[in-house]
């Protein structure tokens, strides 16, 4: 379902579809709608590393990244186990989720107290304005990034976006398997 291979330029994996994860697509978002529709989203079902990865997997808009190379702290105060920290690395306008610190100055930090309401903003049942005056996410750091984090953000009615550049012995598949095929790449 999923291929693993080291990063060509660094320490960290690449993590990429096969074939057969490739034709789950249709079904998982049949999934994901039907979920919608029928479950109540609940503090179990919204890990914010979960809702932080489907971000950057699916629904960040590259074209508004930064090119130069930004550090994003997210922090879970909610969550007492591990899983309690990611980073959002972006570099040359593309990002990855880093598990470990990767180094470099952090510029900004995310603080999600409620990872409902981080999950929500996710799904676009709340506004970022929202989420921040409600104080379920709270900032520091660059002003300009604080601005620019949530325009990153690609809606769901606009579909889902691949991590990395579309492989294109898919691109004539059409539909949606095309979209979804891309690489997530983490730090190990």
């Amino acid at each position: 379902m999923i291929e693993i291979r080291p990063k060509a330029d660094g320490p960290g994996s690449i993590y990429a579809p096969t074939e057969a994860g490739l034709e789950l697509t249709q079904v998982m978002q049949a999934l994901q709608i039907w979920g919608s529709k029928w479950a109540d989203l609940t503090s179990e079902q919204a890990h914010p590393g979960v809702v932080l990865w489907m971000w950057a997997t699916f629904f960040l808009d590259r074209q508004r990244l930064p090119q130069r190379r930004v550090l994003i702290r997210l922090d879970y105060p909610a969550l007492s186990r591990g899983g309690s920290r990611n980073w959002l690395l972006i570099e040359r306008g593309d990002a990855e989720i880093c598990e470990k610190y990767p180094g470099g100055g952090e510029d900004l930090i995310v603080v999600v107290n409620d990872p409902v309401a981080f999950a929500r903003w996710h799904l676009g049942e709340i506004g970022w304005g929202d989420a921040l005056r409600s104080q379920a996410i709270e900032l520091s750091g660059s002003g300009s990034l604080a601005r620019a984090l949530p325009t990153w953000h690609r809606s769901h009615e606009q579909g889902p976006q691949p991590l990395h550049g579309i492989d294109s012995r898919h691109r004539d598949q059409g539909s949606n398997v095309a979209l979804l095929l891309g690489e997530h790449a983490q730090h190990d």
